[in-house]
């Protein structure tokens, strides 16, 4: 895993400066080498370059022969790639056998070597965690290309005639060449879902890169950039509606079990993240089934507020006979660790804070890479969601057919009778069109609609849908099939996961240069899991029940019997008392966005403060991440400390 940067289109003197800037800016993400490469694009060479940029953290093949750029000898094709590719022993063997030299032992040379013989069609066979710029000598254009679920970032801006790619919103902004000013879209989902939803950053002129997609950048023969148009190459299979609880089972533990012993590859120490749950659990469980005896690790806190899951994940290490690693945060810590955190933020987010924290244990630990149970939620239906969706969207369909204004009444007159912390989703429910899909979207959102027009940010104003999404991301939640499970597992992975989980997971593990992995969602594990009916996935009521049947044998009998809790961190507690003093001063920055109205923004604060013991805790850190994010030199492009 590594960062990646670059420059494409029209040459100007201060190009290479700008690569140079926005390499030392991805130091963070790769401090064992760095490099860059200047490639001719188009027919005018003078006038058009591709400039990549790269920074190395070495995993596979530690020596010279992994360094990037990577040009290929034979073709003098190009490639920067931040990531791995699970099954490059099985495509290394495929090019030997087409007769293609490949002389190193990673994963990169393998990439570079297979996109040189078959083009973006090699995109298709990969199972792995990546994004990467490849350079075609032979027509002199550039292929960019980002994983199926977007477990790697990628980001990318249009400046005038060049288009600035790089790992890291702050890196781009780094270059000099890209409008820093913030966008009342990114603003607006980010308040609305606690993260900026694809394609949207909080800055007007960056994006980000379609996950599962491709897009090729070349020069007409005029000498201008005319990127082709983006080529989706993956979407979620149909489920098999006659598939069997057997069947299920029996493929899903041989996918995870593979998909295990494939992300165990690595040059460098190796540890698993250890919480109290099935998922992590098992995973390292069949990691130590393969690797002999690892190091895994946990987190633990003083809250009276809170129990704490290190008893159960120290019972999971002694059965699976784990290296094991506890790391307590007392509430004297807690105020510095969360200064250093929202410092090392890549964008605004409410969610991260325990991956930032366990991240930093692990690689004081002596451990270069990671694996997660990240994915196994969104996959195999964890989440109380895919309950709630399957038991409220047949009434909220229902009544639908009334006026907006009756239904707006009829939620009033429940209000006394709901608890003051949902009553906000009350009302937002109250208005949804009954899909599967809306609802799950309404019940993640964050903010209303009417606290968000307060604050200055109508849907409407900034271009997005009523629900505050982007269109095109709307479009990809639609389900081909009617099943239920399904809708509620396209927004889970690809508005929640997508966007929170797995971009929070790479800035906080990669703030520390340590490399995470998520066997759940290597490919095969994600196509079994979405072939499975949802009435498998929920059978008899049980959340993640094949998932429970194929990997529960390997686990202590308290972690399968136990209540769902996640991986959470006693942030709520902290808000009011140690935290207090610096989130109020990230708030105050706020000021500086010029589209926020300052009162309301004021007023939200002083109504989250005043009902603390009401409000969940992610919702003021919406403002705290955001103003901390404009104080932290969110348009300065300044890396972390």
């Amino acid at each position: 895993m590594c960062g990646i940067c670059g420059i494409v289109g029209r040459s100007v003197p201060q190009a290479e400066d700008a690569v140079r800037r926005m390499t030392a800016a991805l130091r963070h993400r790769g401090p064992d080498d760095d490099g860059a490469a200047r490639l001719p694009l188009g027919d005018d060479a003078q006038a058009n370059v591709a400039i990549f940029g790269f920074c190395r953290l070495a995993i596979l093949d530690l020596s010279p022969a992994g360094r990037q750029p990577m040009v290929d000898p034979a073709t003098g094709d190009c490639l920067v790639f931040n990531g791995e590719i699970y099954n490059y022993r099985d495509l290394r063997a495929t090019l030997l056998g087409e007769g293609i030299a490949v002389t190193s032992t990673g994963d990169a040379e393998v990439l570079l070597k297979g996109l040189s013989r078959w083009g973006e069609a090699f995109v298709e066979r990969l199972d792995g965690m990546y994004a990467f710029a490849f350079y075609q000598r032979a027509t002199r254009r550039v292929l960019l290309a980002r994983d199926p679920l977007g477990i790697k970032p990628l980001y990318v801006a249009k400046a005038e005639e060049r288009i600035v790619f790089a790992s890291e919103v702050r890196t781009l902004v780094a270059s000099g060449l890209v409008p820093t000013d913030y966008d009342p879209a990114g603003v607006a989902s980010f308040l609305a879902y606690g993260a900026p939803q694809d394609p949207l950053t909080v800055h007007r002129a960056i994006r980000s890169f379609p996950v599962g997609s491709v897009q090729w950048l070349e020069a007409d023969g005029q000498g201008r950039l005319r990127p082709r148009p983006q080529r989706r190459f993956w979407r979620f299979p149909a489920p098999l509606a006659g598939r069997t609880m057997d069947e299920a089972v029996a493929a899903t533990g041989e996918a995870v079990r593979r998909s295990v012993q494939r992300q165990l590859a690595s040059d460098v120490p190796l540890g698993v993240f250890l919480s109290g749950g099935i998922d992590s659990g098992a995973i390292a469980a069949l990691a130590g089934e393969s690797a002999g005896r690892l190091k895994t690790f946990s987190v633990g806190f003083e809250s009276d507020s809170m129990p704490s899951e290190l008893p159960v994940a120290r019972e999971t290490a002694a059965r699976i006979g784990s290296e094991h690693h506890e790391v307590m945060i007392g509430k004297a810590e807690a105020l510095e660790l969360w200064q250093q955190w929202l410092a090392a933020a890549d964008r605004p987010s409410v969610d991260g804070f325990n991956t930032f924290i366990i991240s930093r244990a692990a690689r004081l630990g002596g451990a270069k890479v990671v694996l997660s149970g990240l994915g196994a939620d969104e996959m195999f239906g964890g989440y109380a969601n895919f309950f709630r969706v399957s038991r409220l969207a047949p009434f909220i369909r229902a009544a639908a057919v009334l006026p907006g204004a009756a239904r707006k009444s009829m939620a009033r007159l429940a209000m006394p009778f709901c608890p003051p912390r949902y009553r906000e989703r009350l009302a937002m429910l109250a208005v949804s069109s009954g899909r599967p899909v809306d609802v799950d979207i309404d019940i993640r959102r964050m903010l209303s609609a009417e606290v968000l027009g307060h604050l200055g940010l109508a849907a409407t104003d900034a271009g997005l849908e009523a629900n505050y999404l982007p269109g095109e991301l709307y479009d990809l939640c639609e389900p081909e099939s009617r099943d239920v499970f399904q809708g509620v597992m396209r927004v889970e992975s690809y508005c929640y996961m997508s966007n929170t989980l797995l971009r929070d997971s790479d800035i906080n593990s990669m703030a520390h240069s340590l490399e995470l992995r998520v066997p759940f969602l290597g490919r095969e594990v994600i196509e079994e899991a979405v072939r499975t009916p949802g009435r498998l996935h929920l059978d008899q009521g049980m959340p993640k029940a094949v998932l429970r049947r194929a990997v529960g044998h390997l686990l202590p009998p308290v972690v399968l019997s136990r209540a769902k809790t996640g991986f959470s961190l006693p942030v709520g507690d902290w808000l009011d008392t140690e935290l207090r003093d610096v989130c109020e001063a990230a708030v105050a920055a706020l000021q500086e966005v010029p589209f926020l109205d300052p009162a309301a923004v004021r007023s939200l604060w002083a109504s989250f403060t005043c009902q603390r013991r009401h409000t969940y805790w992610m919702k003021p850190t919406l403002l705290v991440a955001l103003g901390s994010y404009v104080a932290n030199g969110g348009r300065s492009g300044r890396p972390p400390a």
